[in-house]
């Protein structure tokens, strides 16, 4: 099966040797975003705001590749601290709309650039 790498400057350049997201037939694999302004290429500063440029960020890659938010079937989050899942929570419901992708929520002990909080994802085409 061939694979279509997906690239947008909409999007944080990949820092490292890997693609934003790449294709193989209808699914599109979609590489961990964090919050890292693609304009600037700096990170934002509040958790709120770093997870509407997580989601922003996502959503840029969803879209270079054909899709949207709402085409993810899976989603995977990591969060430096459970104490902002709820927040999280709050914030997701006004990128999605049911029915919501699968979804994980997994605290870890550092992401790249010192950021609170990293999505990577899987969506259909």
């Amino acid at each position: 099966m061939s694979k279509q790498v997906i690239h947008t400057n909409k999007a944080p350049a990949a820092i490292g040797p890997y693609s934003q997201a790449v294709r193989t037939g209808n699914l599109v694999y979609l590489a961990g975003q964090i919050p890292i302004n693609p304009a600037t290429m700096e990170l934002e500063h509040a958790f709120t705001d770093q997870v509407h440029r997580v989601f922003t960020n996502l959503q840029a890659v969803c879209e270079a590749a054909g899709g949207g938010l709402n085409d993810i079937i899976k989603l995977n989050i990591y969060l430096l601290d459970m104490e902002h899942f709820a927040e999280v929570n709050k914030i997701m419901k006004t990128y999605f709309h049911e029915p919501y992708p699968a979804r994980i929520a997994i605290a870890v002990h550092a992401l790249p650039w010192d950021a609170q909080i990293e999505l990577e994802a899987v969506m259909a085409l």
